[in-house]
């Protein structure tokens, strides 16, 4: 009876986001509309699917079981690295929404872009489309495997549940994804998003108070997490010198870094292009600035109940983890202990692991569309069929979607593969390759195509050589590879863009116009 409600609970939550997919395509009148929702996303809805496309999975599993292993024999980093990983992003989150959200709104409008390659080429006057092909590479290079990534955690979440066949469960879970995506577009995407936000953040509610009774109350758990650390004392993780084991000046560093890679994440940045007035994008900043904080801090709690819960049932004995236990799927344990209760209990479990669901799904979804974007408007509409019609236009864009998401389970295919690891490679490459070249297309205006062009495949290129070559040495060079590829990005725009032609008028004038219509608003 307690898989079958679970079940029930969890393909309910599928039947609903595939009716929106078929709702949304009814407003897919071109290419425009499906890959950019046609601009009319509201605040609430660019907020929270700006929010939700981010954090995947990696919310509901990955930081509670870092934040866990803090009280794990060998894992004393583990609520810093989980705390300054956190803070990092929800700063990024905010100055993401402060200064970016606003300028590529109204830019991309200015110079009629759909897609970021498109940006990237208008904003820079790039008539070879140069920009807008090695932008697109970038974009498949890095979200293809992304995607793969989040359609295995998917296999995994089901073969781990239900002791569903891995492929099985990769294949039926993909094709829900794919058939909302494919159908629905960008609108779709953005409401189911905004759907799952609000599943996760039910989810990581449910899960807390089930874990403060767990424990016996919030006496208990405060007395748990002074018992973290030999001291009774949290203060040996922020040691900004690093003696005693401590988290010192570097480690804290790597990992604020991850902040900057939102600045170069095109499935958020699209959100911001996508809002039907950007007068109403300071209401998103707020919405979406106190939900990342408010579900990141969350989630590093459950993290500390999880340690208790662990402790309770036997996963953990004497600080050691027991035979196949496994930190991150401790959400995923104490939904199970909840089902056993009652029938009722057990639908509650299969929300909150619909919160998983969601939060794997958000992400996977936007991954994908941005990535068949680059494929059917930035390289087959732009350098093979140029006058394509707009119906056929629509075909290819959907067929983009299913081929994709194709090659993305086949990346998956294997049951042993590293979800996270895949995660934060690719938000290293999309936050080096892109977020600098943003910062500078919207805040300086002698950047030049060519400027643009080195920053790009230098940041690119630089989180390949660092994370498979330079932080192998280790010390002082093993850091997150996102923050030097950044630091070298900026580096080659301003020299290259120094060392070669200004800009042409058109372009500077087009700068002027946006510059002077964001100081009027």
């Amino acid at each position: 009876m307690k898989i079958t409600m679970i079940v029930l609970a969890i393909l309910c939550y599928m039947g609903i986001v595939m009716y929106i997919g078929i709702q949304c395509s009814k407003n897919n009148k071109s290419s425009d509309d499906f890959y950019l929702g046609g601009r009319k996303l509201g605040p609430f809805v660019t907020a929270m699917s700006a929010e939700a496309s981010d954090m995947s999975s990696w919310l509901l599993m990955g930081l509670p079981g870092v934040a866990l292993l803090t009280g794990v024999a060998g894992g004393t980093s583990g609520f810093a690295e989980a705390f300054w990983t956190a803070l990092g992003l929800g700063v990024g989150t905010y100055l993401n929404w402060l200064i970016v959200s606003k300028r590529i709104r109204i830019y991309s409008e200015k110079n009629n872009s759909a897609t970021l390659p498109d940006f990237f080429s208008n904003r820079f006057g790039d008539k070879s489309g140069i920009l807008t092909l090695i932008a697109a590479v970038v974009i498949i290079i890095f979200f293809v495997p992304y995607t793969g990534s989040g359609f295995a955690a998917i296999g995994k979440l089901f073969n781990s549940l239900f002791g569903i066949d891995y492929h099985t469960a990769l294949i039926v879970g993909g094709a829900v994804i794919i058939f909302y995506t494919m159908t629905g577009g960008f609108l779709a995407a953005s409401t189911t998003d905004f759907i799952q936000s609000i599943v996760m953040t039910i989810a990581l509610f449910i899960i807390v108070c089930f874990g403060v009774e767990n424990a016996g109350g919030m006496e208990s758990v405060s007395a748990n997490a002074r018992a973290l650390t030999s001291s009774g004392s949290l203060s040996e993780y922020f040691s900004l010198t690093g003696l005693d084991g401590s988290y010192g000046f570097l480690p804290i560093v790597s990992t604020l870094a991850w902040g900057l890679g939102y600045f170069g994440m095109p499935h958020i940045l699209l959100r911001f292009m996508a809002i039907e007035d950007s007068d109403k994008l300071k209401l998103s900043r707020r919405i979406a600035t106190v939900w990342v904080f408010f579900s990141m801090g969350i989630a590093i709690f459950i993290g500390y109940l999880g340690l208790t819960f662990a402790v309770n049932h036997g996963y953990i004995t004497d600080g050691l983890p027991a035979e196949g236990f496994d930190a991150e799927r401790i959400i995923i344990y104490m939904s199970d202990a909840i089902a056993s209760v009652d029938s009722f209990a057990a639908i509650i479990a299969g929300l909150i692991l619909s919160g998983i669901l969601a939060a794997t799904m958000s992400t996977a979804d936007s991954q994908l569309l941005a990535a068949a974007s680059s494929v059917s408007e930035n390289i087959i509409k732009r350098f093979v069929w140029k006058d394509i019609p707009a119906k056929m236009q629509m075909l290819i864009a959907r067929i983009s979607v299913a081929v994709i998401a194709v090659v993305a389970l086949v990346l998956a295919w294997n049951p042993d593969s590293s979800v996270f690891r895949i995660v934060s490679f690719a938000w290293a490459g999309f936050g080096a390759a892109f977020g600098p070249v943003i910062l500078f297309a919207l805040f300086w205006r002698r950047t030049n195509k060519w400027g643009a062009l080195a920053g790009m495949i230098s940041g690119g290129v630089m989180v390949f050589v660092w994370k498979y070559g330079i932080s192998l040495l280790g010390g002082a060079f093993a850091i997150y590879e996102l923050l030097p590829a950044f630091i070298v990005s900026c580096i080659m725009i301003v020299v290259v863009s120094l060392a070669t032609a200004e800009p042409s008028a058109d372009v500077l004038r087009t700068y002027d116009e946006v510059n002077g219509i964001i100081r009027k608003k």
